[in-house]
Parts: structure tokens; sequence; C-alpha cells
């Protein structure tokens, strides 16, 4: 039956380890509303429209009406962490530099390597009787380094009550977006100096100091063998050198740029431009063998103080790290 209006909010939700939209999902589930005016919304989505709370567009509601009642109230917190998550996501990269999303409930965690030789790396043929050859996967010596990430807002209710929450809205995803970029530059270090298991990237330099040729990138490229180099993340200042490239610059390219914005890519792979990489030096990697990203619990707000009107001081943050899979699967072009 449906019941989203008669379910109790308190601070009580955010406090379990499946979180709050979880926990509201198991008291009000979204699969009673198939074929219904509210088919479409998830729990907290249904809440807001318990409430009458319009959080976009330009008849918005104002801060003020989330702290209409104590039951309202707690629905603050969940609505920051969400616009503060579409920013992060509207910034973000990282889903196309990364193999896999691993998410736990701790501050410690230990990845699996494998390092294969390239005489494993050859699936010869096994003659009768003969010993299958082995791959071996193991732990990892160390930890992978997790870093807490985020954003101290710092706001009176008194100062804010009043602001619609449409523009309110807009600086919660600009921070979602200082982490995000914040994040990339954590991917970036391990990429470059390795995760703390010894396993920093290779490095290979151009032909010609200071100057990136195609001939460079065919090398680079080349070099990957049997990874496949389909994603490159270049400095502002390399990301402009190739694109002036005598070979980029074809008339379906051109075009294509010109139309969409979509950067042209240079032997097939995406070319992702990103001040988190060193002035002078051009990432490439096997998007799908190179890093695992590690998350902690998503992004976290101090409900207590949001909940009780105490914005002066309370953190937006998240907690994530990233590792290496197989080392060379990513590796350093410098000029």
């Amino acid at each position: 039956m449906a019941n989203f209006e008669n379910i109790k909010l308190d601070k009580g939700l955010y406090q379990t380890s499946k979180g709050f939209t979880a926990e509201l999902e198991a008291a009000d589930p979204s699969e009673n509303y198939k074929g219904t005016s509210l088919e479409g919304l998830d729990a907290f989505e249904r809440q807001l429209k318990r409430f009458n709370i319009r959080v976009s567009g330009p008849a918005s509601d104002t801060i003020e009406k989330f702290f209409s009642t104590s039951d309202s109230a707690a629905l603050f917190p969940e609505y920051v962490a969400r616009a503060v998550r579409k920013g992060k996501e509207e910034a973000d990269i990282i889903p196309l530099i990364i193999a896999a999303r691993t998410s736990i409930n701790a501050m410690d965690y230990r990845t699996i390597t494998s390092a294969p030789t390239d005489e494993q790396k050859s699936l010869k043929p096994v003659e009768e009787g003969a010993l299958i050859p082995e791959t071996s996967i193991n732990l990892q010596s160390n930890l992978v380094s997790l870093k807490k990430r985020g954003r101290m807002l710092i706001a009176s209710y008194e100062a804010i009550r009043f602001q619609r929450l449409d523009v309110f809205t807009v600086m919660l995803k600009q921070i979602g977006a200082y982490i995000a970029r914040q994040q990339l530059s954590d991917a970036v270090a391990v990429i470059k100096n390795g995760d703390g298991n010894d396993n920093p990237a290779s490095s290979s330099s151009v032909e010609t100091a200071g100057e990136i040729s195609y001939s460079d990138l065919v090398n680079f490229w080349n070099s990957f063998d049997p990874y496949e180099m389909n994603t490159l993340i270049a400095s502002p200042d390399m990301a402009a050198a190739v694109l002036k490239l005598p070979e980029m610059k074809d008339s379906y390219a051109g075009l294509n740029f010109h139309a969409t914005g979509n950067i042209v890519t240079p032997l097939g792979a995406k070319l992702l431009k990103s001040s988190a990489v060193e002035s002078g030096t051009v990432i490439g990697l096997d998007k799908g063998c190179a890093l695992e990203l590690v998350e902690a619990g998503g992004i976290l707000t101090e409900y207590d103080k949001l909940i009780d009107r105490q914005l002066e001081r309370a953190a937006i943050t998240e907690i994530s790290g990233f590792a290496k899979i197989f080392t060379d699967a990513s590796k350093l072009l410098t000029v």
C-alpha cells in the first residue's frame, strides 16, 4: 500500500549503514506506485511531493520551506547531498578512466593484483598431459590510501532562509564540481606514482624535446601492446598541441569539432583535457584495465547540523581512493 504521507522522518534514517534513501525506500517501496501518478519518483521525491517542496524551476520554494515541520526538515540533508552529487556527476570525468568502482563500509581496503610476464600473457597450445600455464592473483602488500575530499558549508540560516532553492542548488553543485576535480587529481597521482605498492607508470619521451609529433603518438600507442591505448588525459597545453597536429586537421574531424565541440580522438583514443595533469605530460591508459575507484559512503553531510539549521559550519565530504589493476595499462609521455 502507498503510505508515503504517513512515514515518520527523523535523524535516525541517516544513522544506519544503508543510508537515508535506502531506509526510506525500504519503508516506502517505489514498486507500490506502478501505474499511479507517482510512478517514476523515488521515495525521497515522493516526500518532496508530500510537503509540496519545489526544488527547481523559477517557482522553486525558499530554503525556509524545508523547515516548516520537523519531518520536512529531515529531508534537507538529503537534498543537499543530491545537489552536490549532481554537480559532481556533471563535472566528473573519472567514469571515463576507471575500469571498476568498489564501494566499501570501512577506511581500509587492500586490492588484488596480477603481474603476468610476457611468457604468461601468451596462451600457447597445451600438449596432452602437460601442465596448463598459471596466472597468479595476489593481494597487494599495502592498503589503498583513501582521502576525504569536501567543502565546509558556511552560511547562517537567517542569511539564506529566503533564498530560492533553484539558486542554492547551483551553489551546492559547484561544491560537487570541486570534489570531482580533487578526486581526478588523486587519480592522476596514483597513475603516475603508483598506489603505494611499487607500481608507478613507466614514462617515455618524445623524439624532439619540447615538441610532440604524430610519430610520438604512434610510438606511444604501439608501446601498450597487449593492452589498448583507448584513453588519453592531457594537460591543457598538450591537449592543444595534439589538436594542432597536421594529422588532426582533416576536414571531417574539423567539422565535427566545430559543430559539436567533441574533441578529435587521436588513434581512436578518447582525449580528455585536465589541469590535474602536469604541464608537458600526456597520460595514456587502457580504461578497461588500469584503475579501480574505491569509495566509502558516497557524499556525506553533517545531517544533524543541517536538520537543526546549524549551517554556520556544516561539512560536505566524500571519501575515496584509487588503486592500480594492471601496472602496464597506464603510461606517461613527457614532452
